[in-house]
């Protein structure tokens, strides 16, 4: 079991939300599943890998091991409704998923097979699909970083870069569940292509892939590990390119944040992911570059935090997505 060092009600209080929600958390590595209580506590905690190479069936066995070992708790019974949290591109409104790390699923109908899995395990519960990078805004605003902030934005910086946002204490994930997708939004007009077809996005400068490239390509050297953590090392030992490809994604990111807080008024912006573990080598330069694009009078106070719920957040967020957006 999982708890926070105090208990918190669940994000909507009704007499429907007593109950424990389902939480299942897809990623390319891994699928986790828990039963998360009102409090925020985790019970019958279950993960398997993520098959690799197979089809999209074989990733759903995997799914359907995830049910079946939940289904065997004391408290399926009175699980009330089930939250996934899925790598995407996800499509909520069709509840589909095409994640980028699982190549077996394309426009993969997620949402109703796992709905069948819970009803052939006892659970016939409402459900909800939403991106790994809304599920993680949901944790962080029920138990983690962006807790008592009515205004949101939080981030997961990594091999790519994702996001969510809340809004008047309202989880905004938009129609389709891609609302606050920070990682493709252009900071740079004339900047290099983006995977997604376009140009100077985020991702492109402040993911994990774009700073150990970025930096390799200006005459980095790795001791040994020629990923973002290596880059991360070497800044903080004070190599001169490591800093400046840190400092050039913090100016992206600080860019980023500053207009989505001008846009939609939030104040906090929360990072996690693996490059966010860096610690200062990318919070500093984000803190620094922030002071130049958030000028106006009602940004000016706009914090930058780091996540505070590590690898809990996705089964948390899967449940604090349900219970955020689900029917009370």
């Amino acid at each position: 079991m999982i708890t926070p060092t105090a208990p918190f009600p669940a994000p909507r209080a009704a007499a429907s939300a007593t109950g424990p929600t389902v939480a299942i958390d897809i990623g390319g590595t891994k699928i986790a599943g828990a039963l998360v209580h009102p409090d925020g506590t985790m019970t019958a905690t279950t993960r398997t890998p993520t098959p690799r190479g197979g089809d999209a069936e074989a990733v759903m066995a995997a799914v359907t091991e995830v049910v079946a070992d939940l289904s065997g708790s004391p408290l399926w019974s009175s699980a009330v409704r089930c939250g996934i949290g899925s790598a995407g591109p996800v499509d909520a409104s069709r509840g589909t998923v095409s994640p980028v790390n699982i190549g077996a699923w394309r426009e993969f109908p997620l949402l109703a097979r796992v709905s069948e899995q819970l009803a052939a395990h006892g659970a016939d519960v409402p459900a909800v699909l939403a991106g790994d990078g809304v599920a993680m805004t949901a944790a962080e605003h029920w138990l983690g970083a962006a807790r008592g902030h009515a205004n949101a934005l939080c981030m997961v910086v990594s091999t790519g870069v994702g996001g969510g946002l809340v809004l008047n204490n309202q989880l905004h994930p938009g129609p389709t569940g891609n609302a606050g997708h920070i990682g493709h939004m252009s900071v740079a007009f004339d900047g290099d292509p983006c995977v997604c077809g376009g140009h100077g996005c985020v991702e492109s400068i402040a993911s994990g892939t774009a700073i150990a490239a970025w930096a390799l390509a200006q005459g980095w050297i790795p001791a040994d590990d020629a990923t973002a953590a290596g880059v991360a090392a070497a800044a903080a030992a004070g190599d001169p390119v490591a800093l400046a490809a840190f400092d050039r994604a913090g100016r992206a990111l600080a860019a980023a944040i500053a207009a989505t807080a001008t846009l939609v008024e939030t104040d906090i912006a929360v990072i996690g992911g693996g490059v966010a573990a860096s610690g200062d080598t990318l919070f500093a330069p984000i803190r620094s570059h922030l002071a130049s694009y958030a000028t106006l009078s009602f940004v000016r106070d706009l914090q930058v935090v780091p996540a505070a719920l590590g690898t809990h957040a996705g089964l948390i967020g899967a449940a604090a997505a349900a219970l955020m957006l689900l029917p009370s």
